[in-house]
């Protein structure tokens, strides 16, 4: 099935979710930096961070609910793709925390805690990332007009593919 939101022929939730991706990452290791006793001004650009990635964030939710409305109801695909929303969901929710107790500090650097939480945020980032791929690497949701909503797992090997390797024109 192809993506429902495009834009000059091409989807626009995969254009969009690189941005809070990489925000986020570096706003990590922004804090981790300052924490480390690096400059002060990366824990002031790590908050800006997250609140760019925060917008961009809400966009690519935006842009990626409609293609998911359009997922029929009782696919592997639909199932993949509420986790993957709910973990990207799950992510802003805790960026979102992230800033607004930044927000109401005296200063906007991070501490241990915030951290701990940011770094855990990051593992929904991956989750969220993997099942996005699984979506649309295994399942075509978004790209493939005679997608197979219901495709087993890339965890799984498909018939006559290796799980390591799968080189182009060899049927084993």
């Amino acid at each position: 099935m192809e993506s429902r939101f495009k834009v000059l022929g091409h989807p626009v939730h995969p254009m969009l979710v690189m941005f809070p991706i990489a925000l986020f990452v570096v706003a990590v290791i922004f804090d981790l930096i300052d924490a480390a006793g690096g400059p002060e001004v990366l824990g002031e650009l790590a908050f800006w961070n997250i609140l760019v990635g925060l917008i961009g964030g809400v966009l690519a939710v935006v842009a990626g609910a409609v293609d998911l409305l359009a997922v029929p109801a009782g696919t592997r695909a639909k199932r993949v793709g509420v986790a993957h929303a709910s973990a990207n969901v799950a992510v802003l929710l805790l960026f979102g925390a992230i800033w607004a107790v930044r927000m109401a500090a005296d200063d906007r650097g991070s501490g241990g805690a915030l951290i701990a939480i940011e770094v855990v945020a990051l593992g929904g980032v991956a989750l969220g990332a993997w099942l996005g791929g699984e979506l649309v690497d295994r399942l075509g949701v978004g790209v493939d007009p005679d997608a197979d909503l219901n495709a087993s797992s890339s965890l799984r090997p498909r018939a006559g593919e290796s799980r390591l390797r799968r080189r182009v024109g060899d049927p084993s």
